[in-house]
């Protein structure tokens, strides 16, 4: 394994980001009352929404001496993430609760995805598992991954004879 390809994703995993969400059919019948439904544009007032779980962003770089990972969580409180390491697997759980505070029928829209998420990435063999630093800020939570002492670039002194 090569250093900083270890949490690539998946090509064939990527194609399906490629997925046009706005032109999925707002009701499966549709199909069957229109078959030319899929070749004319959406119409006015037509708009349709993906059903997808929520999967907050996560950004992932390599410095010299760590991986960091941070990872947007808008509106999620510090006691509802979790992050767990357990056979060099890091695993990040958390809730985005709905606001209970309004009712869900003064809605006009609701785009935000709520819920429960988890996301996992397998962690190279030189990073530190017991010395991983959690903070969280802001909706902003940053994983510093320090690397073993071994697996750091050093600088080797040359010598003209």
């Amino acid at each position: 394994m090569t250093p900083g390809t270890f949490l690539t994703p998946d090509k064939s995993f990527m194609n399906l980001m490629n997925i046009d969400p706005f032109r999925m059919l707002n009701r499966p019948t549709r199909l069957f009352n229109d078959p030319f439904t899929m070749f004319r544009p959406l119409l006015a007032g037509e708009e349709t929404m993906p059903m997808m779980a929520w999967t907050p962003p996560c950004d992932i770089y390599e410095t010299d001496k760590e991986v960091v990972l941070k990872m947007e969580l808008p509106e999620v409180k510090k006691e509802d993430v979790h992050v767990t390491v357990e056979h060099n697997l890091l695993t990040i759980r958390g809730e985005r609760k709905f606001e209970e505070k309004v009712d869900r029928e003064n809605y006009h829209r609701i785009e935000r995805t709520y819920g429960e998420f988890m996301r996992s990435f397998t962690l190279p063999t030189y990073v530190e598992n017991n010395k991983i630093v959690a903070d969280f800020h802001d909706g902003l939570l940053m994983l510093t991954l320090p690397k073993k002492e071994e697996a750091r670039p050093k600088q080797i002194e040359v010598k003209v004879n």
